[in-house]
């Protein structure tokens, strides 16, 4: 009956500060720790609302009690990485993830691809917040990270590519967007994205030739026409009507 009640009332708080009701779900989470609950999803959510309400001593203490319950549980080391990156301690932001992955890889017996794709996404959101940041290297080794154990290949890559111009380092995202494009050939978004890079390092016959290829698949795709327009205005191209 015990585990009943506590389910109901778990699934009131979760439901709550799944749609940001803050103020109902942080009582009761409340409650539940002082009834010595050892769920770990209990402390990341209360950490997530300290972090929201700019308590980030509070939410730093919870998240490492969510680590301490299950130091598995990404949930609450990608959190506490978050607020750790705020308080500009990168490294050590970067460590907590890194030690949760190395634990729950020694408890791996086999590939998971729940679990992969799980991990997959906590290091895209790593990445996201170092690429915020401009700290383009480490957002790089996170996509990377990510690449490796999802499925999501062609939308990674992407951001790959984005590194690497940040980087300046234009060959290496043209690389990897021409490998992109042999195996997708009608991703237009890689297309896009490889013409505009040509554009800009004033190869101008290869950046046409890519938003070419997409008006032959897609005939109305108005950004490639409008890239096209911009190319035609300095003799490069000609457009059929």
């Amino acid at each position: 009956m015990k585990d009943i009640l506590f389910d109901d009332v778990f699934e009131e708080a979760k439901n709550a500060f799944i749609n940001g009701n803050y103020k109902i779900a942080e009582p009761i989470l409340q409650q539940m720790i002082l009834q010595s609950t050892r769920n770990p999803e209990v402390f990341q959510m209360l950490a997530t609302i300290m972090y929201d309400k700019g308590q980030f001593n509070k939410a730093i203490k919870i998240f490492k009690r969510a680590l301490e319950i299950d130091p598995t549980y990404t949930d609450a080391s990608v959190g506490l990485s978050i607020i750790l990156n705020d308080l500009g301690r990168y490294d050590e932001g970067k460590k907590i993830f890194h030690d949760a992955k190395q634990i729950l890889d020694k408890k791996k017996t086999s590939n998971d691809p729940y679990i992969e794709e799980k991990l997959a996404t906590k290091h895209e959101e790593l990445a996201d917040l170092y690429f915020q940041y401009q700290k383009y290297n480490e957002a790089l080794d996170q996509f990377l990270k990510a690449l490796s154990l999802t499925t999501r290949k062609a939308e990674l890559t992407l951001r790959i590519a984005d590194c690497f111009v940040k980087l300046d380092d234009t060959e290496k995202a043209i690389r990897e967007l021409k490998k992109l494009v042999r195996e997708y050939p009608h991703f237009n978004q890689a297309r896009m994205k490889l013409g505009n890079i040509y554009y800009n390092n004033n190869n101008l016959a290869e950046a046409t030739e890519q938003w070419e290829n997409i008006l032959l698949r897609d005939p109305h795709h108005v950004e490639a026409r409008k890239c096209l327009t911009m190319a035609s205005a300095v003799g490069i191209t000609t457009i059929s009507p």
